[in-house]
């Protein structure tokens, strides 16, 4: 049965897109095709997640250790992120989607920030569903940096009040922070596609708590319908965030 406890934001859904350059490959495919492929993917999932009461949902595209991958296929991913961009700006803004992103920001070229920092003005009153992209994205770096913003004197007086404020430096600061603004809530449920059964340094402190969902589904194949079943997995589970199972009132105590 699930918990009272889930968000009142809505459910927090974050999704580790893998499998692209296989699903290619499996095809006698170049894996550009693939993360072409994902991004077709990345549209239904977006058009899917309101009716199923998702709220925020937090894309992992391109993490740190991504840079190791030959130049041309790096090249590719983010060549394909600023063609995204302008297309999915114009049709976030007719649906009512805000679009923000998470991650180093210096790393990245002049043009593909600029492309960044327009779609989210221009989404940034979207209230129907939040979309989050892990760009340039390590949770232990993220973790790092939003601990920087403690003043051990004065916020830090003991355990609670550090947590609290790394929570909001990571959820909940604009542009340069590390976290997109407006409180985006911790994790309710992390999908990862392509059969590998791995974090990978994803949302690891907004993900205490999260119901994790794997699948072999290569990501250009994840659908509406696969997210439906996710989500309806996660509503079957019993969270108990550390405490008990609430107990079934006996006969007598219920008569």
């Amino acid at each position: 049965m699930q918990s009272s406890l889930l968000s009142d934001i809505g459910l927090h859904v974050a999704i580790i897109m893998d499998g692209n350059g296989r699903w290619a490959k499996q095809r006698g495919l170049p894996r550009a095709v693939g993360h072409r492929a994902g991004v077709t993917a990345v549209s239904r999932i977006v058009n899917a997640a309101p009716a199923l009461g998702i709220r925020t949902i937090t894309l992992f595209a391109f993490s740190c250790d991504n840079w190791r991958r030959p130049a041309g296929e790096v090249d590719t991913l983010m060549w394909l992120m600023r063609r995204f961009l302008p297309r999915a700006t114009a049709r976030y803004i007719a649906d009512g989607v805000r679009l923000s992103f998470i991650g180093r920001r210096d790393r990245l070229s002049a043009s593909l920030l600029e492309s960044i920092r327009t779609a989210e003005a221009a989404t940034s009153f979207g209230a129907r569903l939040h979309v989050r992209i892990a760009l340039d994205y390590s949770s232990r770096d993220a973790i790092a940096r939003a601990s920087t913003v403690l003043d051990t004197k004065s916020q830090a007086g003991n355990a609670g009040d550090a947590r609290n404020a790394i929570d909001l430096a990571l959820t909940g600061c604009d542009g340069a922070g590390p976290g997109t603004g407006r409180g985006t809530g911790p994790v309710d449920l992390v999908i990862r596609t392509g059969g590998e059964k791995r974090l990978s340094d994803f949302l690891l402190w907004e993900s205490a708590y999260a119901e994790l969902w794997f699948t072999d589904m290569m990501w250009p194949d994840f659908d509406a319908a696969a997210l439906a079943q996710a989500v309806a997995d996660f509503y079957g589970r019993e969270r108990r965030f550390g405490g008990l199972p609430k107990a079934t009132p006996s006969l007598r105590e219920a008569g």
